[in-house]
Parts: structure tokens; sequence; C-alpha cells
């Protein structure tokens, strides 16, 4: 369901946390300079979650290019996401190691390598591993960008640095499909790989000219929290591929998935409990128990369940249900992302004339009300019919993240600003990587409910049974089976498809439900929160 970067401008008043080399952000407003650089962040923020959809829209095709199977070739998907679960609530921590500006250089362009890299890979092994080194340098954009906004822009400015964001994270995995399905179909999977390379040499001109340099901190790496470290980045690991793989081995069924469950619950409860004793923890749990923050990370955690969860469901169902390719599936969905360019650059206006909690509720309304129009699906319910709905979830996610983040934001003091975005980031991705590994499973068992109950009603006793059978014998006999026998087997196959066919699309239609009621409890995690101040300021 997937951010610093910053100039020598910026300071973080905590001694503990204080980057060498930066200094405050102007309040009068930010430069020119100070802009580029947030631009070329979110270059890097948009092509990060980007990855993840592109490639899932041509998942079927690299397989075939590097000869594995369906059920091996999800592992392309699920060691990107595990490269970048991890390091992003690590950035804050590198990132003062080896200093803010070395760190993202560095980063952006290892991104754009291992990208080219995985163009280039013959085998699941070689792709699996780069596609685990691409996510781990490319996730560290995400949280740089994010920390930028609250950090170098002053308070009035900020909804517009969260208004940009908000575009890479709904837009990016929008638009993904379309991009890497118009490229494999015409120009062949690989080049789905190359997409980041104009892209990354653009950002890091960018940041290499408007971000100062900054010493390094080695000595930091003596106070680090290396059992955090340890325990989290095995238990993220373990439990984002119980999520990817689970449904595909019938979860707890399988030795493997029980396992990696136990070994994500054993290393998760140590990390939270190593969080909260040590002295200088790699994540500053005790920000959750601000109001805002505590209720709003919540409500990120829900839309990232929804927001990743939509973007699989709906290629999925379009693929699977209905047999768009690639390339079509990317023009449905390109309804959903390109509404929000328009949308989204006017939120900040609306934040300024209203309750910044009130945008973010409606707008959380909205997107689940478009999910229950889906929840009526039929077999002939496919690209013309979900273009509504896809209007309707642009609307609605268009007017989310930008408030939804000022909110979750409004309380947290410049030094924790680092740190907040590590923690609000992972979990909007591991709310992601739920939402993906439950819809998944609801399709599954769903399909499975509905088909039993599709299949009591359709037996011989009924006339109308009797006579579809008949007309598709005839249809058979008329097109190439001769024998009566051979045409009555086709014909009873057939029905079956057509049933099978029948309660695949109801299943679609229960997880469009599961989707809207998760973003209803987005909803009234908001109301929970304290007003903040049109700019994005702190709470009243």
């Amino acid at each position: 369901m997937s951010t610093p970067a910053w100039s020598a401008a910026i300071s973080a008043p905590s001694a503990a946390y204080a980057k060498p080399g930066l200094i405050a952000a102007d309040p009068n407003g930010a430069s020119v300079r100070v802009w580029i650089a947030v631009l070329a962040a979110m270059i890097g923020s948009f092509m990060a979650i980007l990855n993840i959809q592109i490639t899932n829209a041509s998942l079927l095709n690299i397989e075939g290019g590097i000869g594995t199977g369906v059920d091996n070739g999800s592992w392309i998907s699920t060691s990107y996401l595990i490269g970048e679960i991890v390091v992003i609530p690590l950035t804050d921590y590198l990132s003062r190691v080896f200093s803010f500006r070395r760190y993202m250089l560095v980063s952006a362009a290892l991104f754009a390598a291992f990208s080219v890299a995985c163009a280039f890979t013959h085998d699941l092994p070689s792709m699996i591993a780069m596609r685990g080194l691409q996510g781990f340098s490319g996730g560290v954009m995400i949280p740089m960008a994010f920390t930028l906004v609250l950090t170098k822009l002053p308070k009035p400015q900020q909804p517009i640095g969260l208004a940009i964001f908000a575009l890479s994270v709904t837009f990016a995995p929008a638009i993904g499909p379309t991009i890497g399905g118009y490229l494999t179909e015409n120009y062949g999977w690989q080049t789905i790989f190359f997409v980041n390379v104009l892209p990354t040499i653009v950002m890091v001109s960018a940041l290499y000219l408007t971000l100062e340099r900054q010493p390094m901190q080695l000595t930091l790496l003596r106070e680090g929290d290396w059992a955090g470290i340890a325990t989290m980045a095995i238990g993220l690991s373990a439990l984002q591929t119980v999520l990817e793989e689970g449904n595909k081995d019938d979860w707890f069924s399988s030795p493997f998935i029980l396992r990696l469950a136990a070994v994500a619950l054993v290393s998760l409860s140590l990390f939270v409990w190593i969080e909260l004793t040590v002295e200088k923890p790699l994540i500053r749990l005790r920000l959750l128990a601000q109001r805002n923050f505590g209720f709003g990370t919540i409500a990120v955690t829900l839309l990232g369940f929804a927001l990743f969860g939509s973007v699989y469901i709906l290629p999925a169902y379009l693929g699977q249900a209905q047999g768009y390719n690639a390339e079509q599936i990317g023009s449905v969905l390109a309804w959903t992302g390109l509404p929000q360019l328009v949308l989204i650059p006017l939120v900040p206006k609306l934040m300024r004339r209203f309750d910044t909690r009130y945008i973010a509720f409606i707008g959380l309304m909205i997107f689940a009300y478009s999910c229950f129009m889906n929840t009526a699906m039929s077999p002939d319910y496919a690209g013309d019919q979900l273009w509504i709905p896809n209007i309707v979830r642009a609307i609605g996610q268009a007017m989310v993240l930008t408030p939804l983040t000022s909110v979750t934001t409004g309380g947290i003091a410049p030094q924790d600003a680092a740190a907040a975005s590590g923690i609000s980031n992972m979990l909007r991705n591991l709310g992601g990587a739920i939402g993906t590994a439950v819809l998944a499973t609801v399709i599954t068992k769903r399909e499975q409910f509905h088909s039993n109950i599709i299949g009591q009603s359709v037996t011989l006793g009924r006339e109308e049974v009797r006579n579809r059978i008949a007309d598709l014998t005839g249809y058979f006999m008329n097109h190439g089976v001769p024998d009566p026998a051979a045409a009555h087997q086709q014909a009873v196959i057939a029905l079956g498809k057509t049933v099978k066919h029948q309660a695949l699309v109801m299943g679609f239609s229960d997880t469009f439900a599961v989707i809207g009621i998760v973003l209803v409890l987005a909803a009234a995690a908001v109301t929970l929160t304290r007003k903040v101040k049109a700019s994005g300021a702190g709470a009243h």
C-alpha cells in the first residue's frame, strides 16, 4: 500500500540531533535556492514510490524475461519493499553520520545505478539482489524530502511543500502502471528500469549545487542503537516477507511463513522494548504519545492501507477479471492520477481558509465513497464503468495527504522532524504492505465463498441451467466440436468458468468494501486530533 534533503541552512535545536552546518529556515519565506533543493528532493521521493507500481504493472513480462515462475516472481517486488521499509527509519541516523548532503547524493546515484543493473539481470537471484539494493538506496529519498519540508520551509509555506510531497505519494502510484504498461508493451520490460536515470541526473545536479558541504560524524557510529537497528531490520524484513508471501503459501499452514511470523513477532517486540528504554533510540516511539502525531499516524497508516491497496486491486481486477494488458490497465488508472495534478496544488489555499482536520476528514470520506461505488461490480464492469469512481477517488486522494500530514506534524518540534518523518513514512508503507496482503487474502477467500454459494444454485435440477448447457452444447457443435458428448463436456466447462468469473468479480467487489471501511476508520482517527493553525504550525 512505500525524507530529509536540506542545504546548510537548517538547524536542529537539539544537540543530540543537531545537523552541523545547517541554519534555521527564513521565517519570511524560503529562497529560490531552498525551493530548488525542495523540488529536487521531491523528484527523488516521486521516483522511489513510482518504482513500486511501475514494476508491478510489468511483473509478468519481467518474470518471462528472466525465466522464473509466477510464484517466485513476486520476490521482485518483495525485495524492493523490504529494502525500502528497512532504510526509511534508518535515514535520520545515517544522514547524521555521513552528513545529509553526502548521504542524499550517494543514495540517489546508487538508486539509479541499481535500477539500470536490474535491466541487465538474467536470473531471479540477481534481480532480487539488485531490487533489494535499489529499494534500500531509493527509500532514503522519501523521508528526506518530507523532513526537508518540515525543517527548511517556514511555517506559512509548509502546506505548499506538503502538497508537492502529496503529489509524489499519491500521483506516483497512480501513474506508475500507465508508464510501466506503455513502456513494456512498446519497448520491452527493460526500459522501465531506465526511467530513473534522467530524473536522477537532474536531482543530483540540483542538490549538488544547493546543498552545502557538512562534515561527517563517524563518531556517532559508536553511539548507534545497534540492537535497535538489528531487531528492526530483522523484524521488518520478516514481517514484509510474511505479508507479501503469506496468501500464496496459505499463511500459517506453511512452516516457512509460521517461522518468519515468529521471528517478526519476537524481533519487533524486542525492538519496541529497546526503543523505549535506551538513552538514544534509533526511533523515538515516544513521539506517538503526542495526541496529534499519535492519532494522525494511525490515520496515515490506514491511508497507506487504502492507497497501496487500491493501486494493487485495480490492476489485478482489470488484468484477471477483464483481460486487460499492461498498457490498457495504465490508461484506466491514469484517471486516478491525472486529476490530482490539478487538484493537489489547490489544497494549500483551502487549508488557509478552513480547519485542516475538516479537509482531511472530507477527503477520506470521499475516497471511501469512491470505494463503496465499486462494491456492486458485475462481469461487464470494466474501464468505462470505473471512470467515474476513479475521478471521485482522485478528488478524495487530492484532499487527504497534505492536510493529514499537516495535522499529524502540527505539534512536532523542528528537532524531532526527521524522527517523526521516519516513523510516519515507515508506518504508511507498512500499512500499504498490510493492505496488499489483507486484500489479496480477501480476494482468495471471498472468491471461494461466492463460488460455493453460486455453485449451489447452478445444478442440473434447474431448468435454466439445463437450457444454458443445451445452448452452449449447440454452440460448440457449430464451432468445430462435432461429437455431442465432447460438446456437452465443453459446455459444462464453459459454465463452470462463468461461475468462477462471477465469483472472482464479487470477490474483488468485497475488497473495495474493506478499503472503504478502513478509510472511514482513518476519518474517525482524524476527528480525535486537536486543531492546528492554518499554516501548519503547532497545535492550539
